[in-house]
């Protein structure tokens, strides 16, 4: 995400980066998080079809489906979980990014394979570490109060709190195969996406390191990532959400979901996902170069006192 020693300037530390990265995906988070739950929504749609219950047709349909029927809050069930997410997932997938994509490079210029192993490195750590609240907030914006039973969770802590004594502490490492399987693949295309766009447009004088540039690298980075990443995204949705026996295993899922909806579901809220992602890309990566630049600058007299 830059090479910032080539115009001479001190790189941010890694600490910098972390925070930086943390911050973005969290304001990223609060400002798309509607679009995340209707993704939700209409990837779990088919999967266990109920007399009366909502049909979401489209973003905006799905949206406003949920916000008549279940109300406006709804749209941001689980975000205290997505928050707590992006602070223990995204800060170390994005902050550690450049550190171990140096060390893999071991002192010379980054190349694609050196960025490539650091997105795989980065994200496999991210999503050991954060899926427990991967698992709450999927649950937590699935679960409706319509046509149904009861829902399973009352708020975040509950949800943690429920899982853990009914499913035992495996049950909030659930669907770690496919969410591996698919931030993996999110991590490497979009950090290295991001990150050779940008310095496409840098290098070629075509744009500056700057606002237009983030902004252009950011989209071309969700776009891509999207595509790549849905059939995945949509089986870890539907496994994570799964009531205990649905599935056997994640194969399972993905034969139980091929056979009953055909390979079309594996594409199912393919739309709010790229502009989930692609607007989620847009805000955290211009707050997290924004944001580095400004706590660079203010670490700057420090610098020069010293």
């Amino acid at each position: 995400m830059g090479n910032p020693t080539a115009s001479g300037e001190v790189p941010p530390s890694m600490a910098i980066k972390i925070f930086s990265a943390g911050a973005g995906a969290c304001v990223a988070d609060v400002i798309t998080f509607p679009l995340d739950t209707a993704k939700v929504r209409l990837q779990i749609q088919g999967e266990s079809p109920a007399s009366g219950a909502p049909k979401y047709k489209g973003v905006l349909g799905t949206i406003t489906t949920l916000a008549k029927t279940e109300g406006p809050v709804k749209l941001y069930s689980g975000l205290p979980a997505g928050l707590q997410r992006q602070i223990s997932f995204a800060s170390l997938r994005i902050g550690l990014y450049d550190t171990v994509g140096e060390f893999f490079a071991a002192g010379k210029d980054p190349t694609l394979g050196s960025r490539i192993l650091a997105g795989l490195s980065t994200g496999g750590v991210a999503v050991f570490i954060g899926q427990p609240t991967e698992v709450v907030k999927v649950r937590l914006q699935a679960q409706s109060h319509l046509h149904g039973p009861k829902p399973r969770y009352t708020g975040t802590y509950n949800a943690y709190r429920i899982i853990a004594t009914t499913e035992g502490l495996t049950g909030l490492w659930k669907g770690t195969t496919p969410n591996l399987a698919r931030n993996v693949v999110i991590n490497c295309t979009e950090l290295v996406t991001y990150d050779l766009m940008k310095e496409t447009l840098v290098k070629n004088k075509i744009l500056a390191d700057d606002l237009p540039c983030h902004f252009v690298s950011a989209v071309i980075a969700g776009f891509c990532t999207t595509l790549l990443s849905s059939p995945m995204d949509v089986v870890k949705t539907r496994f994570i959400n799964s009531t205990p026996g649905q599935y056997t295993s994640v194969p399972n899922c993905i034969m139980t979901m091929f056979i009953k909806e055909g390979p079309s579901a594996f594409f199912k809220g393919l739309v709010p996902s790229f502009l989930r992602l692609g607007s989620w890309n847009v805000i955290m990566f211009v707050c997290f170069e924004r944001l580095k630049k400004e706590l660079m600058k203010s670490r700057q007299p420090v610098d020069y006192a010293t």
